[in-house]
């Protein structure tokens, strides 16, 4: 898939997510390359614009030693339960060294998670991810 028909996968993704859960859910979209051992933010949607990048090491937090897993494929994703502020709440995998990082800036998982409504919420991240493991992105530099 292209970059930008991921971008309205996305965008339906958080819209339904956030309808399901009757609230936000993550506040903070952005798909970032790490290949070629170098952050490339490809499309970001959320509060932080300017520092999203910038701190984009430093906010991995316990996300980071599943975030370099080499057996991760295009639908893969993973959960942190202790990421508060802006330290990352997920990721997934959308194509080799790309990803989508999903954050919640005023929440943290377990506190996302704390609330029924987060079982629901959830069949819209996992069709997503169905989406990229059928058809991941493909983007040329």
């Amino acid at each position: 898939m292209t970059l930008e028909q991921s971008k309205k996968l996305i965008k339906g993704c958080a819209e339904q997510m956030n309808a399901r859960y009757n609230g936000v859910v993550f506040d903070e979209w952005a798909v970032v390359s790490l290949a070629h051992k170098q952050s490339r933010i490809l499309n970001y949607a959320g509060p932080r614009n300017d520092d999203f990048l910038k701190n984009f090491a430093s906010d991995l937090g316990p996300l980071r030693t599943q975030l370099m897993n080499p057996n991760h494929v295009a639908g893969d994703f993973e959960f942190s339960r202790h990421g508060v502020g802006t330290l990352h709440e997920a990721f997934m995998v959308v194509a080799d060294g790309i990803y989508l990082i999903c954050n919640n800036t005023r929440n943290s998982m377990d506190g996302i998670t704390k609330d029924a409504r987060w079982l629901e919420a959830q069949v819209p991240f996992v069709e997503l991810s169905e989406k990229f493991r059928s058809n991941p992105l493909v983007f040329s530099w």
